[in-house]
């Protein structure tokens, strides 16, 4: 899925893929489920977006909104933008301060140049990356970054991980690191940094990469 996509195959796809996380809502804000998996990418996106000074933010794949209510405590201006009505539906009750939007990650209804930084974790491997990511910088304002926290293809775990997450209904791909860099750079970012994902010890064994990419 680095490649981009036909425009009805992308829509059939981006319409499976918010039926099944409309039905996985339900069990997504179990507390192990996002102490475990969830929010160590979570935890080491706020690092990033502190470090940068970032005021104004779009969470892409924002699923029920926990990452996207933590930041609208620190920033003046968050959007929550997810394609599944069932997670934006419990988005919504758990924030007013949050902007939420239903549209997928390839077709942002952002204006251009109206945010400081774009994030994703744990969802870009279903998105069309190559799509997404023009779209992540088209709404950055210069100077902007995008923070991408994603499963790796490379590591070792990714494939039986990718296996869970993923079927022939609802393709997923989860790139390799060299993949990462190269989408973003064809979409026009500076890479910034690439590492492992700081996750505590007992999760350590997830494969999740964190990318952040300039735009100039």
């Amino acid at each position: 899925m680095i490649t981009a996509a036909h425009p009805g195959s992308r829509r059939r796809l981006n319409s499976v893929v918010a039926s099944v996380f409309s039905v996985a809502s339900l069990a997504y804000d179990l507390p192990v489920l996002q102490w475990y998996l969830y929010r160590p990418p979570q935890d080491d996106v706020i690092r990033m977006l502190d470090r940068a000074g970032t005021r104004a933010v779009a969470d892409i794949g924002c699923g029920t909104g926990i990452l996207a209510a933590r930041l609208a405590t620190e920033m003046d201006v968050i959007w929550g933008v997810d394609v599944s009505p069932g997670m934006l539906a419990k988005a919504r009750r758990r924030s007013r301060e949050v902007r939420w939007q239903h549209s997928p990650a390839e077709q942002l209804d952002l204006p251009d140049g109206s945010v400081d930084a774009v994030t994703t974790t744990t969802a870009f491997h279903f998105f069309d990356q190559a799509r997404a990511l023009t779209e992540f910088h088209r709404v950055l304002r210069p100077g902007g970054i995008a923070v991408v926290c994603t499963p790796a293809g490379d590591a070792r775990w990714a494939r039986p991980l990718q296996r869970v997450s993923a079927s022939r209904l609802m393709p997923a791909h989860a790139p390799s690191s060299a993949e990462i860099r190269k989408v973003f750079r064809d979409a026009g970012f500076e890479i910034v940094e690439q590492r492992p994902v700081a996750r505590p010890w007992y999760s350590r064994w997830v494969p999740d990469l964190i990318t952040v990419g300039k735009k100039g």
